[in-house]
C-alpha cells in the first residue's frame, strides 16, 4: 500500500468517525482529492473494520461507523426513571398515612372527589400502601394502611415521625377543611382479612416526587384524579 493511498483511507475513517450522520459518496467525495476511487476505499476500510468493534456499514445510499451486532448488547444501559405523583396520588398518599386504617369511601370524602382506581394502583406499585382489613360495616370495605417501605423510604422509624396535622395545616400544606378531623378511626373497628385481600407491595419506584410534608403543588401534577 503506498503512503498516498494510506493517507487516503486515513482521510476516508476520520471524515466517517467525525459525522453523526451516514454519510453519501457524493458528499464524502467532495472531502476527497479529486479523481480518488472512493468505492475501492470503501471496501478497503469496510474490510478492516469487519471483525473489530466497530464496523463500517452501509445504511441506504449512506456510510457510516456503527457497533458490531455481537457487541451491542453488551453495551446497553438500563435505568429506572423516575415517576411524579399526581396531586390526586399525594394527597391520596397524606390521607392513608394519617388516618389510616381508611377506606375509599372516607379517602373520596376527605378529598371531596371521586377517586381513580389508578390512584390507588400507582400507590400499590410503589409498595408504600396495603390491605389493612375490612370495616365492621354493612358492605365491609376494604381498609388502606402504609407499609413498612412507605417508613423506609421517607427515613421515619415510625408513623409518630410523620409532621402533625395541625403543624401542615398550620403551614398551609393541607386543606383545612373538616374532612380530616372528622373522621374517627379505631382499630376494634377493623377485621383481618387477608384471605380475601392479598397484600401486594409491587415494584419500587424509585426516587417519587413525594415529600412527607407535601409541600409543592409542583410535584403533584401528571396522573388523573
Amino acid at each position: 500500500m503506498s503512503l498516498d493511498r494510506f493517507d487516503l483511507l486515513r482521510r476516508l475513517e476520520a471524515l466517517l468517525f467525525a459525522s453523526a450522520e451516514p454519510l453519501t459518496e457524493p458528499v464524502i467525495a467532495q472531502r476527497m482529492p479529486e479523481g480518488t476511487d472512493l468505492p475501492t476505499l470503501l471496501a478497503e476500510l469496510q474490510g478492516f473494520y469487519a471483525n473489530r468493534g466497530v464496523n463500517l456499514v452501509q445504511r441506504g445510499r449512506g456510510w457510516a461507523f456503527r457497533t458490531a451486532p455481537d457487541v451491542a448488547p453488551h453495551l446497553k444501559l438500563e435505568r429506572e426513571l423516575p415517576r411524579k405523583l399526581s396531586r390526586a396520588a399525594v394527597e391520596t398518599m397524606a390521607i392513608i398515612a394519617y388516618q389510616q386504617p381508611v377506606t375509599r369511601a372516607e379517602i373520596e370524602e376527605i378529598r371531596g372527589v371521586a377517586l381513580s382506581k389508578g390512584t390507588i394502583d400507582i400507590l400499590l406499585e410503589a409498595g408504600w400502601i396495603k390491605p389493612r382489613g375490612r370495616r365492621r360495616v354493612p358492605g365491609r370495605p376494604l381498609t388502606w394502611g402504609t407499609t413498612e417501605r412507605f417508613l423506609d423510604h421517607f427515613g421515619l422509624e415510625t408513623l409518630d415521625a410523620l409532621p402533625g396535622i395541625e403543624e401542615l395545616k398550620a403551614a398551609g400544606l393541607l386543606d383545612r377543611r373538616a374532612g380530616l378531623s372528622t373522621i374517627a378511626m379505631r382499630q376494634d373497628d377493623i377485621v383481618d382479612d387477608e384471605d380475601s385481600e392479598e397484600e401486594d407491595e409491587g415494584e419500587p419506584l424509585d426516587e417519587a416526587a413525594l415529600d412527607i410534608a407535601f409541600d409543592d403543588d409542583d410535584e403533584m401534577a401528571g396522573e388523573r384524579n
